[in-house]
């Protein structure tokens, strides 16, 4: 049987560890892309962080009859944003790490990364959330294609990129 180590001195260690790094900042700017549009477009700052909190807490933390306070919203959906964040940033991190191509050009680093955010928009909003999410459907497509696509895709290939060019 063969084991494979994710010893942070391989090449796929490393790419696992700049993903969790990478995911968490790409994470917060995408909350707060998120959290932004949302105030501007009336829902409330927090209204994508009580969505995410639901995913823990259930449909109490979602409006009109939320039974959840903000002081437990907000820590409950930062904390399950960010796990979700680091697992999707040291995945993208450790296959971009492997991939010839995505090792060797900067580009097609971040290419391959902001297609990576729009695999995780589809994949959540349209495979998952019907079934699991259902209160994601309340969610504007368009703003969940941008924040996926570019404020976490996008930003996750460029915070890779320059370690990706490095390794050359």
């Amino acid at each position: 049987m063969s084991v494979t180590h994710l010893d942070a001195r391989t090449g796929m260690g490393r790419g696992l560890l700049a993903g969790l790094v990478t995911g968490i900042v790409a994470g917060v700017v995408f909350a707060m892309f998120e959290m932004v549009v949302a105030a501007v477009m009336g829902q409330g700052f927090f209204a994508p962080l009580r969505m995410i909190a639901a995913i823990g807490l259930g449909e109490g933390a979602l409006p009109p009859q939320a039974s959840v306070g903000l002081a437990t919203i907000v820590p409950v959906g930062l904390v399950i944003h960010m796990v979700l964040s680091m697992l999707y940033g040291a995945g993208f991190g450790m296959v971009a790490s492997v991939v010839g191509i995505l090792k060797e050009n900067r580009w097609a680093l971040v290419g391959a990364a902001t297609l990576f955010g729009l695999a995780l928009w589809i994949v959540n909003f349209y495979v998952i959330a019907p079934f699991a999410f259902p209160w994601f459907g309340m969610a504007n497509p368009l703003v969940q294609f941008i924040a996926h696509t570019f404020f976490f895709g996008t930003v996750l290939g460029l915070l890779l990129a320059p370690r990706s060019a490095d390794e050359r």
